[in-house]
């Protein structure tokens, strides 16, 4: 069907707005491309690969830190291991005693010598000579020929029968250089008494010192009268009586106890290969361990104290 009229021709079609044909550049129509909207300024890429790197180094050095404090954890539990170890060696073995009077096995002693060289490696005080730790309180726990304590036994044996004297134990005193080995006798089972033996030591590097031994004391004898035998305590009483009968300066000597001066003649180097708050291993010229341990409560500073040696 035909329309007898055209949209031209309604009466309101010149009142209809005309749209803008303003042309525009085409640089402003077109769309940047997915490249340029993500591009990053140089400056910006080299401060992201800095922080990367801090980012990657601060985590090393946490893991770094992670494991050493493992390895020092282990290493400090393997230490402590190893100390117990030897001390329960000790007591199978039968103790100071049985050193004294031979009854250690060879396995035994090989047994000992094996935990004592486990725990040397893992010394931890490289200058042991100048630490705090040294001075105290010690008594021996082990000892071999050459050393003070086997100097100190073998003069006490030679020097009186095993039947009428015995030797209970041996401590040393270390203080301000010098060095005070007592071995404490008991004579009868009723008689105490000490001898003493002074030496002087000297540094000689951070592991070696020189022993010079000064002299000997033995103390006069403290008598418990309980314990005395019955056939014993008339000749214990006049020997009493003969003492108060002598001079005054004889009787004094008598007190002060019997010294015999060796004057440094006698020295001997040895070395500290182990020292803890502990324990204390050295070793003299032939290599024969001595092992101590501490009878006072060791020093609060942990830090060795550096100072000068003799070269």
């Amino acid at each position: 069907m035909a329309f007898p009229f055209s949209i031209q021709n309604l009466p309101f079609s010149s009142a209809l707005p005309r749209r803008s044909t303003t042309a525009y550049p085409s640089s402003l129509l077109t769309l940047p491309s997915n490249r340029s909207l993500l591009k990053i300024p140089r400056n910006a890429k080299n401060q992201e690969k800095s922080l990367a790197g801090a980012l990657t180094c601060k985590a090393m050095v946490q893991q770094t830190a992670v494991q050493g404090a493992t390895a020092a954890y282990a290493k400090e539990m393997e230490r402590l291991s190893a100390k117990e170890s030897l001390l329960l060696a000790f007591k199978d073995a039968g103790g100071f005693e049985a050193l004294l009077t031979g009854n250690v096995t060879d396995m035994q002693r090989i047994d000992v010598n094996e935990r004592i060289v486990s725990l040397e490696r893992l010394n931890s005080i490289p200058r042991p000579t100048t630490s705090p730790y040294l001075e105290g309180q010690w008594n021996f726990k082990w000892f071999g020929d050459g050393s003070p304590g086997f100097f100190a036994a073998k003069l006490v044996f030679q020097t009186f029968p095993s039947t009428l004297a015995t030797l209970s134990k041996l401590d040393v005193l270390i203080k301000d250089g010098y060095a005070n080995i007592t071995a404490s006798l008991k004579f009868v089972n009723s008689i105490d008494s000490n001898f003493i033996l002074s030496t002087r030591l000297s540094v000689e590097g951070p592991l070696r010192m020189k022993e010079e031994y000064v002299e000997g004391v033995f103390e006069s004898p403290k008598l418990n009268e309980e314990t005395i035998p019955e056939q014993l305590k008339g000749a214990f009483s006049q020997a009493v009586s003969t003492v108060e009968q002598l001079p005054g300066p004889i009787r004094d000597a008598v007190a002060s106890g019997l010294k015999v001066p060796l004057g440094g003649r006698i020295q001997r180097l040895f070395m500290i290969s182990y020292l803890d708050d502990e324990i204390l291993i050295i070793r003299g010229i032939g290599g024969v361990p001595e092992v101590l341990t501490r009878l006072d409560p060791a020093p609060a500073t942990k830090e060795d104290q550096i100072t000068d040696y003799e070269s």
